[in-house]
């Protein structure tokens, strides 16, 4: 299994960095080039995602189309969330998404991301050789998105309710 750990710092309040971490679109925007969208597989496809719901990302990995479906198994809002790989190409995959306040308007986002490959020894080769760096490269790009939406006016587009700052 691998474990990647990010730490983002953003010049927002805690409670916008938490929404929009569980924004659909802006989880989609972060993915554009992998051609990623949530599909409608039982799951919510646009919003903010709650404890209990689903959804199934299709996007092109490694040339292949696939579907991941993820549901948010832990939430204590503001301070964390929890994803859980329920149907996809892993063996295993895992996101807790923690949320601090080091001011009004500064968050550190700690993510704990942990993953494992479906094949046992073919897997762990991948995982070594590929996929760390590879999932390394989309949770650092994910961040950045979310960075970028929280410390300008555009998160006003992805949350509903209009947050004094």
């Amino acid at each position: 299994m691998v474990t990647l750990e990010e730490i983002t710092l953003i010049r927002a309040p805690r409670e916008r960095c938490f929404d929009l971490a569980r924004s659909v679109e802006v989880h989609l925007l972060g993915n554009t080039h992998f051609g990623e969208k949530a599909v409608a597989l039982g799951g919510v496809t646009t919003g903010l995602i709650g404890l209990g719901q689903s959804v199934t990302w299709r996007a092109r990995h490694f040339f292949v189309r696939q579907n991941l479906t993820s549901t948010i198994t832990a939430m204590k809002s503001p301070d964390s969330f929890q994803d859980s790989m329920t149907d996809g190409a892993f063996q295993f995959m895992q996101h807790d998404h923690f949320f601090e306040a080091l001011s009004d308007n500064e968050t550190k986002m700690h993510d704990v991301f942990r993953f494992s490959a479906p094949i046992p020894i073919l897997g762990r080769i991948a995982e070594v050789c590929v996929l760390r760096h590879y999932m390394k490269m989309l949770l650092r790009e994910r961040n950045a998105v979310i960075r970028r939406v929280a410390e300008s006016e555009e998160w006003r587009r992805y949350l509903r309710a209009v947050e004094s700052t």
